[in-house]
């Protein structure tokens, strides 16, 4: 399965842009972008005070926070949530692109 950073460009030329916010510490989270190079933009959140905003699931039996992909408009409104039942529920990019699509074209 492609990772978003495989299709970053194809985010970026529907308009949108890739925020990556997980429990790390600030350190943390600069270590691992330098470490893999990636395009987006990481947000640590070590005190989870984004996670309640969205209600993302801590669960600590399955090694913590539950996977939450939004795609939120330039309004501030979500128009696409998938929270996930574990660690490796995630949407693929395919279908991150298709909402995408699909928003663009109902906005039309």
């Amino acid at each position: 399965m492609a990772r978003l950073r495989d299709d970053y460009e194809k985010f970026r030329a529907r308009g949108a842009e890739i925020l990556a916010i997980g429990p790390n510490t600030l350190p943390a989270f600069e270590q691992y972008w330098e470490k893999e190079h990636l395009p987006f933009i990481g947000i640590p959140d070590p005190e989870h005070r984004v996670a309640v905003l969205y209600r993302q699931e801590v669960n600590f039996f399955k090694l913590g926070r539950m996977p939450l992909m939004c795609i939120v408009d330039a309004e501030g409104y979500i128009r696409y949530a998938h929270y996930g039942a574990s660690m490796t529920d995630i949407p693929n990019n395919d279908t991150l692109l298709r909402v995408l699509d699909q928003l663009h074209s109902s906005a039309t």
